[in-house]
């Protein structure tokens, strides 16, 4: 696993908590990778019943890291998304109960996963922002699709749109 993605099994429950506080919780390739091996193993274990995904530190995740994004892509000439494409689709296959818990910012992906979540647990400090057209960015993880279904076309629009806050 990740060095910055601790995954633990607490009974039935399998924890994955996101641990970069210095880069508030930035997902690196390396991060998305550790994510979605987390919850890809939870699938044929009878023994994991729910997945909890959390930040910390008062953050849940500023989103990608940019930085690693465009090293990546020094070394080959265009970013690699495979690890990020790797956990959309372990959101998206996923069939065991999925919680997350989000204390802080929420930025981008951070925003956008949870929408593939059952259940949103979120602190009185929770913030979420999808930057995406300020990035000049379309966004990612289906949240085109998932949050007007769930939030109101109107709301929606103004996050992922406007780059407003809720």
């Amino acid at each position: 696993m990740a060095a910055h993605v601790v995954v633990t099994q607490e009974g039935s429950t399998r924890m994955i908590k996101m641990r970069r506080p210095e880069k508030k919780n930035a997902i690196t390739q390396e991060m998305y990778g550790a994510i979605g091996d987390a919850i890809d193993t939870a699938q044929n274990n009878p023994d994991i019943r729910c997945i909890i995904i959390a930040g910390g530190s008062g953050v849940f995740t500023a989103g990608n890291d940019i930085e690693d994004f465009l090293n990546e892509s020094k070394l080959t000439g265009v970013p690699r998304f495979s690890n990020a494409l790797k956990l959309l689709y372990s959101l998206a296959q996923n069939v065991k109960p999925l919680i997350a818990a989000v204390d802080g910012v929420a930025i981008g992906i951070g925003t956008a996963m949870l929408f593939h979540c059952d259940y949103v647990l979120a602190g009185k400090t929770a913030t979420f922002t999808t930057p995406f057209t300020q990035f000049g960015l379309v966004p990612e993880a289906a949240a085109s699709l998932l949050m007007p279904r769930t939030m109101g076309h109107q709301r929606a629009f103004a996050m992922l749109v406007l780059g407003r806050t809720m």
